[in-house]
């Protein structure tokens, strides 16, 4: 389905393409502002980098977190979103220490050398895309309208306001990482955001497995030091609170690069350094075993100074977790809040 295929006759809506916690995060504020907005998604749901999988395991049919594997709060805003969502048995404070374990084989002990302490990280009980549910049909508030499966062929401005693949738009939103938003945008538009189709992202590929019981030392999270093929570890029986005897492994960006083209070429390694890495022994055999891949996983520029960005002339705005100083969840809320917040001041 096309962007322009759903239009119908009213007051030309704000127009969001990406429904992900940022984009959903814009169009909750204007939607509650009495503003209609159309979010518009190429995905089969919405979730973004928050998304999951639904899975068949030991503890029953669940959904794995392969992107984002937690998040935290700082900012006051985002803190009073956590709470809500914890109060309501959405959210789930997990862990403020991760494992340190160093990936290098010619190191013989396999425990964990170290640990890192931190914030608080939460999880989520449903799995994290629950909480982008929960933006989308929050209970008692009016629920977004998200077009799923939709894909968006261009942004323009002209001189009646901007549209989308042909259709007029209040404004619009672009809640996508740099170079998809600059794919969409006329070249002059993409150069007043600062928006580049060369900007660079980090690849990973994250590999997830189940087993029929837990085989491996209790811990929540690790961080991979010193390792061609992992970087991050969560044990997402943990993470959700269930048990559940599944691992979430993320791949190394080089390493992620190398499969981008066939991810479950990266399976069998991945699986096979596990064991050794958590043990010191060899890898059981999983019940199944899958691979997600995720091209633009992390950017490695960030727009610090600003929370999104506006071009004022066109009313077409772009936000994410890009903007703002770390590529965390709670940058991408914070961005498309601000944005929402920003258009509603221009729409009055």
């Amino acid at each position: 389905m096309t962007a322009a295929a759903s239009s119908s006759a009213g007051p030309a809506p704000v127009v969001v393409v990406g429904a992900g916690i940022a984009g959903l995060t814009c169009a909750r504020v204007l939607t509650e502002a009495g503003v209609p907005v159309r979010v518009l998604d190429r995905g089969r749901r919405p979730g973004g980098r928050m998304s999951g999988r639904r899975v068949e395991t030991a503890a029953g049919v669940r959904v794995v977190d392969l992107g984002a594997s937690y998040f935290t709060a700082s900012g006051d805003e985002f803190t009073a979103q956590v709470a809500d969502w914890q109060a309501r048995g959405l959210a789930r404070p997990w862990t403020d220490r991760f494992e340190v374990i160093d990936g290098n084989p010619d190191v013989a002990a396999r425990e964990p050398q170290r640990t890192s302490s931190g914030p608080v990280r939460y999880g989520a009980a449903g799995g994290l895309r629950s909480l982008v549910d929960d933006l989308v049909a929050p209970p008692g508030r009016p629920a977004l309208l998200v077009e799923s499966e939709t894909d968006v062929e261009s942004v323009d401005a002209t001189a009646t306001g901007p549209q989308v693949d042909g259709v007029d738009a209040a404004a619009v939103v672009l809640a996508m990482p740099d170079p998809q938003a600059a794919d969409l945008l006329p070249r002059m538009v993409a150069m007043r955001l600062d928006v580049s189709a060369r900007w660079n992202y980090r690849p990973c590929i994250a590999v997830y497995a189940a087993w029929s019981s837990r085989w491996w030392p209790d811990f929540h999270g690790a961080f991979v030091n010193s390792s061609d093929l992992l970087v991050f570890l969560a044990d997402d029986g943990d993470r959700r609170g269930d048990r559940a005897p599944v691992l979430v492994a993320h791949a190394a960006p080089e390493f992620s690069a190398d499969h981008l083209d066939d991810p479950a070429s990266a399976v069998a390694p991945v699986i096979a350094e596990l064991g050794p890495l958590l043990t010191g022994s060899p890898t059981p055999v999983p019940e199944w075993n899958r691979a997600h891949r995720w091209s633009l996983a992390e950017p490695l520029r960030q727009h610090e100074e600003q929370p999104f960005g506006l071009d004022e002339g066109s009313l077409i705005g772009v936000c994410g977790d890009a903007w703002g100083p770390t590529p965390k969840v709670e940058a991408a809320w914070t961005s498309g809040r601000a944005l929402g917040l920003a258009l509603l001041e221009r729409l009055r």
